[in-house]
């Protein structure tokens, strides 16, 4: 092997390490919504987890990102340490799909049909594809779909060219003696656990590992401990990305590695028993590309079936090396974490915004009782949710700003921006809810009140707004178009009611039956109710635009107000139903 086989290896694991990556992002962002839905469906069962781990971790072609995942996970709540060892065991077994990829490159026949498998035949053909869609295709589905081709086809080349690379080294006497080393089992763990520590990916050192194996000279019995070390040595992503985390996202880290440990020793004094029991031929001969994939596949599927019905094993021995006394286990909303895999921090931000909403909704319908019956634990609850909402606001919108800065798929960055206007509504919302509580509390601490007949009106005025805050709540949380499109002629009558209530109160005070400090108090809660309405109509109109895929609110507002017959129907009948005695 010469020195110019040197930089040729090296720049053929540049290219291997850079295609993985390359292609695991845009599978995960081509994915978002899969992730989204195969995330959503986890219960708290050993087969959905399981099921779970093994999908997502096929999808983005990394046990390392989806177990950071569900550390992230975990340290936000969003899923119990049980269902956690579930997800992270069925990650060990999606992450061996990448071993079988790379194990074409090593495909050898004369016949036409079976040449056409090997990467080398089919991965130009995809490349020039990938490079065709990425170019000139003008939607971001296409770019992705493009990249992902170009990842594959950038992966394989450089598998090919570290294999070229390296078949020098079946004629050293040298390189045959170093992999004697490896024969000791302990060796072969430790090896194997350090390159994929270094390189933090389990799925890359099994392909350097098949690459290698290209030369003819590594055994089944150096190869087997080698796999098993790669296993623990994947573990160090998840360990370090659960340092400043909760009790339990710590835990969730200790299990992967206590299974991975547990299965290797297992395994290992098992095949080592055998070796020395029985005398297995098969050891000795040389193992291709195929037959790691295999003994890749075979050993996580063993370590599953030993470990999956002892979960509650792993748990309690995650929960005596973490014990509940240590560090904090504080529950943050947002996990930075999460940004590994951006369509997953996507949905949280939208999970955490609806949880502003029924806050900032909550503290108004309460605002709004306060005027009839005041109770001292009420107002206090309201001013509460507006400081919540208030922190709400400055977590979700610089979360949201560094999300942004990820690779998001189209959707998901119109979401991101329509997510940005959303929180500044709904935190609005909550302020004009309290703008309400302290204008009932300056006419208490002034004793006055209003007439019955003001009563009557403005009741009229919080039914609509009551309704109108239900409508934008619904239309968001459900991704509910028809709830939508409803916001804006009620938003239009509460306008109207506004005027109609103003010029009623003047007359009353012409008429001397309602004092001029009463009117003002009575103008500022016409002011607040009649702005909350208008932010929940940016929020239905942001609502009908995440589903076009674009943002352009005040351009929606226009064309509805513009109107078609459907709009003037419905504020006929908003107006009907609120209309003033």
């Amino acid at each position: 092997m010469t020195f110019f086989d040197v930089l040729t290896l090296i720049g053929g694991l540049s290219l291997f390490l850079f295609g993985m990556n390359l292609m695991g992002d845009a599978l995960e962002k081509r994915a978002g919504q899969g992730l989204k839905n195969l995330l959503g469906k986890l219960t708290g069962s050993k087969t959905a987890g399981f099921l779970t781990g093994v999908g997502v971790t096929a999808v983005i072609q990394s046990s390392s990102a989806t177990t950071v995942m569900v550390v992230g996970f975990v340290n936000s709540g969003l899923m119990a340490l049980r269902q956690a060892i579930y997800v992270i065991m069925g990650a060990n077994v999606g992450t061996t799909v990448t071993a079988w990829i790379l194990s074409l490159s090593g495909i050898e026949s004369s016949n036409f049909l079976v040449r056409l498998f090997k990467p080398t035949s089919f991965t130009p053909i995809l490349a020039l594809i990938g490079v065709a869609l990425y170019m000139m295709g003008k939607s971001g589905k296409k770019k992705d779909t493009g990249l992902i081709l170009l990842g594959f086809a950038t992966l394989m080349f450089g598998m090919e060219t570290m294999s070229g690379a390296v078949a020098g080294l079946k004629n050293m006497e040298g390189f045959r003696e170093l992999l004697l080393i490896f024969t000791n089992p302990i060796l072969g763990v430790i090896a194997g656990a350090v390159l994929t520590a270094i390189i933090q990916s389990s799925s890359a050192s099994v392909g350097i590992l098949q690459a290698v194996s290209s030369t003819g000279q590594i055994t089944f019995g150096a190869a087997i401990p080698i796999i098993m070390g790669q296993n623990i040595g994947t573990c160090v992503t998840a360990m370090l990305s659960s340092i400043g985390t909760n009790r339990s996202a710590r835990r969730a880290a200790v299990v992967h590695l206590a299974f991975n440990i547990i299965g290797t020793a297992v395994w290992l004094t098992i095949f080592e028993l055998l070796r020395a029991l029985v005398d297995i031929p098969l050891l000795s001969g040389n193992i291709d590309q195929l037959g790691i994939a295999i003994v890749h596949s075979v050993f996580n599927v063993l370590c599953t079936v030993l470990l999956l019905p002892m979960a509650f094993f792993l748990e309690r021995l995650a929960c005596r090396i973490i014990p509940d006394h240590t560090g904090n286990d504080s529950v943050p909303e947002l996990d930075e974490r999460l940004m590994a895999t951006p369509s997953v921090a996507m949905e949280r931000c939208h999970e955490v915004t609806m949880n502003m909403g029924l806050t900032a909704v909550r503290a108004t319908r309460n605002a709004m009782r306060e005027l009839r019956k005041h109770e001292d634990k009420r107002a206090e609850s309201i001013r509460e949710d507006e400081q919540t909402a208030d922190r709400y606001e400055d977590e979700l919108g610089t979360y949201l700003v560094k999300l942004s800065g990820c690779p998001l798929s189209d959707q998901d960055r119109v979401e991101a921006a329509e997510l940005l206007h959303m929180i500044g509504d709904f935190e609005r919302i909550s302020d004009h809810a309290v703008n309400i509580l302290e204008a009932t509390e300056e006419l208490r601490g002034k004793g006055m009140s209003f007439t019955p007949a003001a009563m009557e009106e403005m009741s009229k005025m919080f039914g609509a707004v009551d309704e109108i805050l239900d409508l934008a709540l619904t239309a968001f949380i459900h991704a509910d178009l028809t709830a939508a499109r409803e916001v804006e002629p009620l938003e239009q009558v509460v306008d109207t009611l506004k005027e109609q209530l103003r010029s009623r109160h003047i007359l009353r005070l012409q008429e001397g039956k309602c004092s001029m400090e009463a009117g003002f108090v009575w103008a500022d809660l016409l002011t607040d109710l009649e702005r909350i309405a208008d932010h929940c109509s940016n929020i239905a109109g942001c609502v009908v635009q995440m589903q076009k895929s674009r943002l352009d609110i005040h351009g929606y507002l226009d064309s509805v107000r513009t109107g078609s017959e459907e709009y003037r129907q419905r504020y006929n009948f908003y107006a009907r139903k609120y209309a003033l005695v």
